[in-house]
C-alpha cells in the first residue's frame, strides 16, 4: 500500500459522471500533478481527497487508514484554492497563524511557526500587510504558507497559479517545487497547463472525460504517450495519417501515396498490414533543409514553407503537405536561411515516430 491510495473512485453530479473508476497510488513525499482539460474530473478528484466531496463508491486511504468518510478537518490536509480564499480582515501574518490558533497552539509556537513560514515563502518583510496590499503573487505565497502552517500530511493545490501573469506564474511554480522538496511533503497539484505539470512534477496523471489516460514521469508522458489524446494534449505534435504497408520493416505510406515514413518495426499483432494509423512526431525532432541538399536520414519528405514565427530562442516553421500542415522548431539563429513559399525538405529519424491506431483519421491540419 502506498502513502495515499485512491481505489476505484466514482462520482456523479445530477447523473453526469465526473470521475469514473479512478485509481491512483501516491508515495510519501511525491509531487503528483493531475493534468487535463476543463471538466475532466481533476478538481473533483482533489476535492474527494480533501473531503469536500464524498465518492459515490470507492475508497481513499492515507498512511494505511481509510479516510473516505472522515470529515475534512480531521484529514490533516492543507489546501490552496484557485482563488486563495484569504481572510481580507487579517494581515498576511494573521492568515498564516489562523489554523494554528484554531488548533490552540501556544503563542510562542505560533510566532515561531508563522515567522518560519513567511521566511520560507519569501515574505518575511510583508507579514504586517493586509491581503489587499499584496500582489497576486504575494497572496499566493500567503495561501501556501497558511496551508503549510498546520503541517499537513498532504498538500493539495487547485490551479493555484491560474490567475497570475505568465512571468510570475513561472517563478512561483519553481518556488512551490522548491518548498515542497525542502519540506518533503506529499503534494497533489491540479493544473490544465502542460508545461507547468511537466516542469515541477515527479509524476503526471493525464485525465480525460472523468478517467485517467496515462500516469508517468514527465519524460514518459512527453516522449512515450500511450494514447492519441495524450500525444496531442501534452505539448505540440505533428500527425501523419497513413496506412501500414509493412509491419516488420516499419513502412507507412500516406493515404494518397504522397509520402512514406519508416517507423520502428511492429513485432506484435496489435497492428496489421493495411491498418490505418497515425504517426506522431514532435516539432523539435524535425530537421528542415533546403530542397537541393542531399540528406541521409530515415525519413525525408518535401514540403512548402508557409509561415515563420519567432518564439524567442526557437523559431516555429509551418509547412504544408497535401491536405495538412506540419510544424517544425528550429534555432532562431538559423531562421535567415528560409523564405516563405519555397520548397524544403523535412527529415527525422524513425526513432522519433510514435505510432497510434488511426481508426478516426481525418486529413486536416490538427497539429
Amino acid at each position: 500500500m502506498s502513502y495515499l491510495d485512491l481505489d476505484h473512485l466514482n462520482k456523479a453530479f445530477d447523473g453526469a459522471i465526473a470521475v469514473n473508476n479512478l485509481s491512483l497510488h501516491v508515495e510519501k513525499g511525491e509531487f503528483v500533478s493531475l493534468l487535463g482539460p476543463s471538466g475532466c474530473g481533476k478538481t473533483t478528484t482533489l476535492r474527494m481527497i480533501a473531503g469536500f466531496e464524498t465518492p459515490d463508491s470507492g475508497s481513499i486511504h492515507l498512511a494505511g487508514e481509510e479516510i473516505t468518510s472522515v470529515p475534512p478537518n480531521r484529514r490533516g490536509m492543507g489546501m490552496v484554492f484557485q482563488s486563495y480564499a484569504l481572510f481580507p480582515n487579517m494581515t498576511a501574518w494573521g492568515n498564516v497563524a489562523f489554523g494554528l490558533r484554531v488548533a490552540q497552539k501556544s503563542q510562542k509556537d505560533i510566532k515561531q511557526r508563522v515567522n518560519q513560514l513567511l521566511d520560507l515563502v519569501g515574505l518575511s518583510n510583508a507579514g504586517h500587510k493586509y491581503t489587499n496590499e499584496l500582489s497576486g503573487g504575494q497572496q499566493q505565497r500567503v495561501a501556501l504558507a497558511r496551508a503549510l502552517a498546520i503541517e499537513p500530511r498532504v498538500l493539495l493545490l487547485d490551479e493555484p497559479l491560474s490567475a497570475l501573469d505568465a512571468v510570475v506564474r513561472v517563478s512561483l511554480r519553481h518556488e512551490i517545487r522548491r518548498i515542497q522538496t525542502a519540506l518533503g511533503i506529499t503534494t497533489i497539484y491540479v493544473t490544465h497547463d502542460q508545461e507547468e505539470a511537466l516542469s515541477i512534477s515527479d509524476r503526471v496523471v493525464v485525465m480525460r472525460q472523468a478517467m485517467i489516460e496515462q500516469v508517468g514521469t514527465p519524460e514518459e508522458i512527453y516522449t512515450q504517450p500511450d494514447t492519441h489524446f495524450v500525444a496531442t494534449f501534452v505539448g505540440t505534435s505533428n500527425q501523419f495519417p497513413g496506412i501500414l504497408k509493412d509491419a516488420r520493416s516499419g513502412l507507412v505510406t500516406s493515404v494518397n501515396g504522397d509520402w512514406q515514413i519508416s517507423i520502428p518495426p511492429i513485432m506484435d499483432d496489435h497492428m496489421q498490414n493495411g491498418d490505418a494509423l497515425i504517426v506522431i512526431v514532435r516539432p523539435e525532432e524535425i530537421r528542415v533543409s533546403q530542397a537541393e541538399i542531399v540528406i541521409e536520414e530515415d525519413n525525408v519528405i518535401t514540403a512548402v514553407l508557409e509561415t515563420i514565427t519567432l518564439l524567442g530562442p526557437v523559431t516555429r516553421l509551418s509547412l504544408s503537405l497535401p491536405g495538412q500542415l506540419i510544424i517544425a522548431d528550429i534555432k532562431t539563429v538559423d531562421r535567415g536561411r528560409f523564405v516563405c513559399g519555397t520548397s524544403v525538405q523535412l527529415s527525422f529519424p524513425r526513432r522519433a515516430c510514435r505510432v497510434m491506431p488511426g481508426g478516426d483519421i481525418t486529413n486536416g491540419d490538427d497539429n
